[in-house]
């Protein structure tokens, strides 16, 4: 299933509640929390404090991204705020087992995520403890960025692991997935697509979430 994970790193936070109502109306099914800590990737964003806040604005699942050194840290917290997936870096964990397993054991759906430069092999290990894996298509830390083109094999490699190891995780791709990137993203395995500027902007934000869900989906449908 073709699913649309908005990312309020985009919304207009002065009107969140609107946003999340605007975007679930017109299909969106997860809503996508980048947390990030000015050290692990250059900007500030989100803490679980904001998490709480917006758990009882949407019956969707949240999904926090957490782009953070020493994630281990901030997993009991994000997940007692309410997150329903909690996604950390390979690139963050020197003993990721340990953390997924921690984030299993607080109640929340663990997830890996990898950088553009770090090798989809490197996850193999961890495929059958994760929710899903997330494949960053731009370098983390701002929303707004080009999609790296040449992230698209990458996907096609995590599609075809999954099959040959028998697997069921989901392929979540992050980072200039538009209306013009959608189709050959989903083309090429993904099935949970983290879109944020993509979709909010004044007066578009249902339109364009719309939009963007007709052109995945019809992609889906189409054999390459």
């Amino acid at each position: 299933m073709i699913e649309l994970a908005f990312s309020i790193l985009s919304a207009d936070f002065a009107h969140l509640a609107d946003e999340i109502a605007l975007a679930t109306r017109a299909g969106g099914t997860i809503v996508h929390v980048d947390v990030m800590d000015g050290h692990f990737v250059p900007n500030i964003t989100f803490g679980p404090p904001v998490v709480k806040a917006i758990r009882p604005l949407t019956s969707l699942p949240l999904d926090c991204h957490l782009m953070i050194e020493n994630p281990d840290k901030f997993i009991p917290d994000f997940a007692a705020a309410g997150a329903d997936m909690i996604a950390v870096h390979w690139e963050a964990c020197p003993h990721l087992n340990r953390t997924l397993q921690l984030i299993a054991d607080h109640g929340a759906k663990p997830a890996v995520v990898i950088n553009p430069a770090t090798p989809v092999d490197f996850l193999v290990e961890v495929l059958p403890l994760v929710h899903h894996v997330l494949i960053m298509s731009v370098n983390p830390g701002f929303g707004g960025q080009k999609f790296l083109p040449a992230c698209l094999p990458r996907i096609r490699q995590l599609a075809q692991l999954r099959k040959d190891l028998g697997l069921n995780f989901r392929i979540e791709v992050d980072g200039g997935v538009a209306h013009d990137t959608v189709a050959s993203v989903v083309q090429a395995g993904a099935d949970m697509l983290v879109a944020g500027s993509a979709i909010f902007s004044p007066g578009k934000t249902e339109a364009n979430a719309v939009d963007f869900l007709r052109t995945a989906r019809a992609a889906a449908s189409v054999t390459v």
